[in-house]
């Protein structure tokens, strides 16, 4: 099956990796279910590409910390379309502090988003992909979830809590037709860092992206790679990095 009329669900659609994504799948036909916090986002970006491209594309105001709001949108992805065949938990935050900064509300925030959201989208998509026989789950990870920095050791625990996910998903999968996928991008030009509060911190991640920070683009082809390929063939994680990246 290739990726035309695919039927994909994007979280964290409305910019960066998860918008440049939509807008490769879209152009390889596939039909899209778009969620984000941001609506006022996503509306123009399904009108611009459904102009653009011969493709079905739907979007919903999506809060992935929300059980709910994940249980909404998988509901209305079968209502309109039938069927998920790739699930894509990309929404994510980074607000990265130091340890005695004690910012236990970014803390929370990165959980609550990293981990349960992803969590959330596998306990609804899951069971569907299995009744299907086949289905992909991606989930956006990140070189933190292979090495701590300095300011990283939360961020951090959420991505290698991630890889274990993921990995838990793939070993319990075998046999039914479910892929699982990471994508751990390094240093790339997302909106991420912009939320960063501590002000050294943010200066530093900003420079390092500006640097030697992939572009969305580029982890998005990551993704699209990982969908592509044959149904008997599981890309089970992608790390990528700018040529230029000198550090983890």
């Amino acid at each position: 099956m290739t990726i035309q009329n695919k039927v994909v669900v994007i979280t964290g659609a409305s910019s960066g990796i998860g918008k440049e994504t939509a807008t490769l799948l879209a152009a390889k036909g596939a039909k899209l279910v778009l969620a984000a916090r941001r609506e006022s986002m996503l509306a123009p970006l399904a009108a611009s590409l459904t102009a653009k491209y011969d493709t079905e594309i739907i979007y919903q105001k999506t809060d992935v910390t929300q059980l709910a709001d994940v249980k909404a949108l998988i509901d209305s992805t079968i209502t309109k379309f039938g069927r998920i065949d790739v699930l894509f938990n990309n929404a994510g935050l980074m607000p990265v502090s130091m340890l005695r900064d004690g910012k236990v509300d970014e803390w929370e925030a990165m959980i609550d988003i990293n981990l349960k959201g992803a969590l959330y989208g596998i306990k609804y998509a899951l069971p569907i992909m299995e009744q299907q026989k086949s289905g992909h789950i991606i989930t956006t990870d990140s070189v933190a979830g292979h090495f701590t920095g300095e300011g990283s050791s939360v961020y951090s625990a959420t991505k290698y809590a991630m890889r274990a996910v993921m990995e838990g998903l793939r070993v319990e999968e075998v046999g039914k037709g479910i892929k699982s996928t990471l994508i751990s991008p390094g240093h790339a030009q997302t909106e991420l860092a912009a939320k960063i509060s501590d002000p050294k911190l943010r200066e530093a991640v900003l420079k390092s992206e500006a640097e030697t920070g992939l572009s969305a683009n580029d982890v998005a082809n990551a993704v699209v790679y990982a969908i592509e390929t044959p149904a008997n063939v599981g890309i089970n994680e992608v790390i990528l990095r700018s040529i230029d990246q000198r550090d983890y």
